[in-house]
């Protein structure tokens, strides 16, 4: 549950819409939801403004069904990450109205809605192998309800193809930045926009870039100013911190 969902709830009760007695049973699960195998963070959404995801891997396919039964009954959509194909097949005859992106390894319970908070991101990324974790980006900040813009395959090996895209790259709120090899592009990018850039370095390259090491180390030491820099291959943590920056400046407007 949100802040919305509550407040509408309480308001109900006070309009007579709705018992108190409807209205805690439809409460009783906060903070959480003992499943046995997992304690639903229900209470998420309002405390951090972000409901909570699943995060696939690892996780047996009757635990996932359970856990997006579970959380479905109480909000409007759930986004599990990181669920192969292989599993995915396992699920979706469960979920009739789900929607599974095997590229971003990502599934959507509901439709995406359309975008509902103020402020643009951009993702980009250096080149088409970088595609998947960019995907798991697109659909996370998608989730999360905002509006996103893709360039692809920009990186410094062909910088030409970049530098014709300010206009593009001027009107995000936020920037990610997708990038394997050495990772040039984030300090490129950084080098070029005022706005916040999150670079992600993805395990993308030849010999010794040691499964992304060498591009995480090289964004780390970008000599661009104004770049944070997320995990390995870690999309969805770009897009949740893009999340937090832009519903935090445009909270008050």
């Amino acid at each position: 549950m949100n802040e919305e969902s509550i407040k509408f709830l309480l308001e109900s009760v006070h309009k007579g819409s709705c018992s108190p007695e409807d209205a805690l049973t439809k409460l009783k699960d906060l903070p959480f939801e003992d499943l046995g195998f997992a304690r639903l963070d229900h209470h998420r959404a309002l405390r951090t403004g972000q409901s909570e995801v699943i995060f696939c891997q690892g996780k047996q396919p009757d635990h996932i069904i359970s856990i997006l039964n579970h959380l479905g009954a109480k909000a409007e959509n759930v986004l599990a990450t990181r669920l192969d194909l292989e599993n995915a097949n396992k699920i979706l005859p469960y979920f009739p109205n789900a929607e599974y992106d095997s590229l971003a390894r990502c599934l959507l319970l509901r439709p995406l809605a359309e975008p509902s908070i103020a402020g643009k991101i951009l993702i980009m990324t250096a080149g088409t192998a970088d595609l998947p974790v960019a995907q798991e980006a697109w659909v996370t900040a998608r989730y999360m309800g905002h509006e996103v813009d893709t360039l692809f395959d920009v990186g410094v090996a062909g910088i030409h193809r970049l530098l014709g895209q300010r206009e593009l790259m001027d009107r995000a709120e936020v920037l990610i930045v997708v990038a394997g090899m050495e990772g040039a592009l984030a300090s490129v990018v950084g080098g070029l926009v005022e706005q916040p850039v999150i670079a992600v370095p993805t395990s993308v390259g030849y010999g010794a870039h040691f499964q992304g090491l060498a591009a995480l180390l090289s964004m780390l030491n970008s000599c661009a100013s104004g770049i944070g820099v997320v995990n390995i291959d870690n999309g969805f943590g770009a897009a949740s911190l893009a999340s937090a920056i832009i519903r935090r400046i445009t909270r008050d407007k």
